[in-house]
């Protein structure tokens, strides 16, 4: 649907941090489909093979190569290109990651988000800043039932404590004292926007659970879990950027509404076994001699131990934006399977195509559910 989301990107600037990595990449694609101008922000893609790379995106709009820590470039690219919209995806996103180097997490997911939206208030012509963060902002109280906007922020390690403070950041643009204070004064319109465990096709990075499973497809490899039984929230990564083209659509409409949290999740069926995704994928996939084995884990790390259950609440996404989640995981899984089937089986020159194809196709089922972001 390229009149999707009230027509409101055609012809728009929008400026994607982070736009070489895996939701970054999607959301250009989409992006690019629904008719904006897109400016990228980030450093080189940090896998190979990557999504970026395989779309040829750096033809398809300004990619710029740089870090959000660096302020004065950072600063000098809004200026250069006067962007109306601004979502800031650039992050370091690996929770393990996070306990390899927990000073490096602290400085890009806080500072760098300080970053962004001072360089976006000090643009005068961005309108909006969306400000994507994590489920795991949350302060994880072991709670089974799913975690609402009005929950309390926090962590127990660098990345989750990371992204909570990037959240209180972005409140402070938020607010009406601030906003009228500083020098010069904001209009800028600011939105935070967390989900869990999103999964799509072109996503090879570290340390997550599709990408370990493809990998180990691609190479013919078993693939080894340590906690089949745990739980995630999992949902295609074009659920939740839908929602947040959405609130970037609409956030001026009412600033006081839509200038806050939002959680964008899967419904609770969702919620299945690590396993149990992988099962689907290798059945999904005919032909693979992947096999799935369990490894036995007598004495977790404390520090790296896995939540079994961790998950959102988007009532207020539901009731406020009307939003929800869109496809089954079966839906889910097709999905990604037909897209790295693609990429792996030499039709590298076509996944731009199956790209807009799921773009199009997950469009078309929302419009089935009555979502109000395609009428």
């Amino acid at each position: 649907m390229k009149t999707a989301f009230k027509n409101y990107y055609s012809g728009k600037k929008v400026l994607v941090t982070g736009h070489t990595g895996f939701k970054g990449s999607w959301l250009v694609c989409w992006l690019k489909y629904l008719g904006a101008e897109i400016i990228g922000y980030s450093l080189d893609p940090n896998t190979e093979p990557n999504f970026f790379t395989a779309c040829h995106l750096a033809d398809r709009m300004t990619d710029v190569r740089g870090d959000i820590l660096d302020y004065e470039k950072l600063s000098q690219v809004m200026q250069d290109n006067q962007p109306e919209i601004v979502f800031h995806l650039a992050a370091q996103p690996i929770v393990r990651l996070s306990f390899q180097n927990p000073r490096e997490t602290f400085e890009i997911n806080i500072m760098g988000t300080t970053n962004i939206l001072e360089a976006a208030r000090q643009c005068r012509t961005v309108k909006t800043v969306i400000v994507v963060t994590s489920d795991k902002c949350y302060r994880d109280a072991g709670w089974e039932w799913g975690y609402r906007e009005i929950d309390q922020l926090g962590g127990h390690e660098a990345y989750s404590t990371s992204k909570a403070c990037a959240e209180l950041v972005a409140a402070t643009y938020q607010e009406e004292r601030f906003c009228q204070t500083v020098q010069p004064p904001s209009e800028m319109a600011v939105a935070t926007v967390r989900a869990g465990n999103v999964i799509g096709g072109g996503d090879w990075a570290p340390y997550r659970l599709v990408p370990d499973i493809v990998r180990a497809i691609s190479t013919e490899q078993d693939i080894v879990i340590r906690y089949p039984d745990a739980t995630r929230p999992w949902q295609h990564v074009l659920e939740a950027l839908s929602g947040y083209l959405w609130l970037g659509a609409i956030i001026h409409e009412n600033p006081k509404l839509y200038c806050s949290g939002w959680n964008f999740g899967p419904v609770n069926l969702r919620m299945i076994p690590v396993g149990d995704i992988v099962k689907r994928i290798l059945n999904s996939w005919s032909n693979s001699k992947t096999k799935l084995k369990t490894k036995l884990v007598f004495e977790p790390d404390p520090q790296k131990s896995e939540a079994m259950v961790l998950h959102v609440d988007s009532g207020k996404a539901h009731h406020l934006l009307k939003w929800w989640a869109t496809w089954d995981i079966d839906q889910t899984i097709e999905a990604i399977v037909n897209w790295y089937k693609s990429f792996y089986q030499g039709q590298q020159r076509e996944i731009c195509r199956v790209t807009l194809e799921q773009i199009q196709c997950y469009s078309d089922s929302a419009k089935d559910a009555g979502l109000t972001w395609v009428k």
